[in-house]
């Protein structure tokens, strides 16, 4: 079938504002709508521009806009989109490079910022530091997040408020929060008590519809929230 592909585009060195550009794309329900950016870039328009790497889910570079909600484009299929008319967007809330690519500089400086690696100052043991599963279970959910912003981009808190630290931030901060094996919860949760941490969450859930990996982003908002006043009462 024939699929009208509406893209919003932007080149910096030619445009003054964002504008839609449409493309006639032959498609089965099974492609991705990777494949159909791919066809656009290598047949019809070379000056298409836009990130994507591992092209199964993983990598998280491939996230934009695709019929109103933020989505990895190697992961969503034309089946699923319900129609022959896609439209795709760069995510909403970063500035725009060109075309489909935002900048990730203060995304990644927000993610920095909540020190998103274990921390341990004893001795380390001669083969590994050991967990329980029990303990381990206690953060699986948060160590599956790919980084892609599919979340963050998603928050109407962000939207209104740059400054926030943004899910995928805390999200990351979490993982490291409740490992048994870390040392610096309390460094974290100070960070996070921040006026642009979590307390601008405001349980929306729009980023736990976005996540791509299916991780109860909100509920771990939440959690983080509740050991600050914890640590505080």
């Amino acid at each position: 079938m024939t699929v009208e592909l509406k893209i919003l585009r932007f080149d910096p060195e030619r445009d003054q504002k964002p504008h839609e550009e449409t493309y006639r794309v032959e498609a089965g329900p099974m492609d991705r709508v990777l494949d159909l950016l791919h066809r656009v870039k290598y047949e019809q328009d070379g000056t298409l521009t836009f990130r994507r790497s591992c092209a199964h889910g993983v990598c998280g570079s491939d996230a934009m806009l695709i019929n109103g909600r933020n989505r990895l484009a190697c992961k969503i299929r034309v089946d699923q989109l319900g129609g022959k008319k896609i439209t795709v967007a760069p995510l909403p809330g970063l500035p725009v490079l060109k075309d489909l690519v935002v900048d990730m500089e203060e995304f990644f400086a927000k993610f920095r910022s909540v020190q998103p690696y274990l921390q341990n100052e004893a001795i380390p043991p001669v083969r590994e530091r050991r967990q329980s599963q029990h303990d381990r279970d206690r953060f699986d959910d948060t160590t599956k997040c790919i980084l892609c912003a599919a979340c963050t981009t998603s928050c109407p808190s962000f939207w209104a408020k740059p400054e926030y630290v943004g899910p995928a931030a805390i999200v990351n901060a979490h993982r490291f929060i409740f490992d048994t094996r870390d040392d610096r919860a309390d460094e974290r949760l100070e960070i996070l008590s921040d006026k642009d941490g979590v307390w601008r969450c405001r349980t929306i859930f729009n980023c736990t519809d976005a996540c791509p990996r299916g991780i109860h982003i909100t509920q771990a908002i939440l959690e983080v929230s509740s050991a600050i006043v914890g640590k505080r009462s």
